[in-house]
C-alpha cells in the first residue's frame, strides 16, 4: 500500500522544478522577442539610411544644370572632377518617412560624387521589453554615389573647318538684275543666327549621341544613383 504522505512529499518537490522550468521558458521567450524586435528596429534604421543616402545623391544629380558647362567642363563632369550641389534636404525627408532622423549627412569628399548619411531610429530598440533598453535607438549609415552611364568624347576643334579660299566673296551686286538691285527687297544685316557647335559626343552602352546644346538630355539618362559598400 502506497503511503499518501510520500506522494505529497514527491509532489511538493516537483512543484519548484516545474516553476523554475516555466520561468526559464518565459525568460527565453522574452529574450527572443527582444532580440527579434531589436533586429527589426536595426533593419528599419538601415532601410531608412539607404533611402536617405539615395535621395541625397538623386537630388544632387537632378539639380545639376548641364547648360552651365563650358569647354572642358564636360570632360570634368564625366571624368569625376565635378560634383553637384548639396542634396541633404531630401535625405531628411526620406529618413523621416522611414521612421528615422538624420544625425549626419555630407558629401563624400574623396573624389566621388555622392553622400554618406547616418540616421537614428525614432523608435527605441527595446521598447520596455527588457530593462535598460528603453532609451536605446538603432543607428545606421549608408553611402550612395552618382555614376556616369556614358563616356564623353570632346569634339574635334578642326571639325568645323574654314571657308574655302577659292570661293569668291559676294559683293552684293548682280550684273543681270540691272538698276539698283530692287528697292522693294528687305535689307539684311548680313548676319545669320548660327547653331552653337556641339561640345562632343556621348557613348552610352554602345550608342553614340552627338550633344545638342539646345536640346540637352536629362541627367537621369546620363547618370545613375546606387548604394556603395562604404
Amino acid at each position: 500500500m502506497t503511503d499518501p504522505r510520500r506522494h505529497d512529499r514527491d509532489a511538493g518537490q516537483a512543484s519548484p522544478l516545474y516553476a523554475f522550468m516555466v520561468a526559464s521558458l518565459l525568460f527565453l521567450a522574452l529574450a527572443f522577442l527582444a532580440v527579434g524586435q531589436a533586429g527589426a528596429t536595426r533593419n528599419g534604421a538601415q532601410s531608412a539610411a539607404d533611402a536617405a543616402a539615395l535621395a541625397a545623391a538623386k537630388e544632387s544629380r537632378d539639380r545639376f544644370d548641364l547648360g552651365l558647362l563650358e569647354g572642358p567642363g564636360w570632360e570634368d563632369l564625366f571624368g569625376g572632377e565635378l560634383t553637384g550641389e548639396d542634396g541633404c534636404a531630401a535625405a531628411h525627408a526620406y529618413a523621416a518617412a522611414n521612421g528615422a532622423s538624420v544625425s549626419a549627412c555630407g558629401a563624400l569628399g574623396d573624389g566621388r560624387w555622392g553622400f554618406r548619411v547616418t540616421v537614428r531610429s525614432v523608435k527605441p530598440v527595446g521598447d520596455t521589453i527588457l530593462p535598460g533598453t528603453e532609451g536605446d535607438h538603432a543607428v545606421a549609415t549608408a553611402t550612395a554615389v552618382v555614376l556616369p552611364r556614358c563616356t564623353f568624347e570632346a569634339a574635334d576643334d578642326g571639325a568645323d573647318g574654314e571657308p574655302a579660299d577659292d570661293v569668291p566673296a559676294d559683293d552684293g551686286s548682280d550684273d543681270d538684275s540691272g538698276g539698283d538691285g530692287g528697292d522693294d527687297a528687305p535689307a539684311g544685316d548680313g548676319t545669320a543666327e548660327e547653331k552653337a557647335p556641339s561640345p562632343g559626343s556621348l557613348d552610352c552602352e554602345g550608342t553614340t549621341v552627338d550633344l545638342d546644346l539646345e536640346d540637352l538630355p536629362d541627367m537621369a539618362d546620363l547618370f545613375e544613383v546606387r548604394l556603395a559598400e562604404d
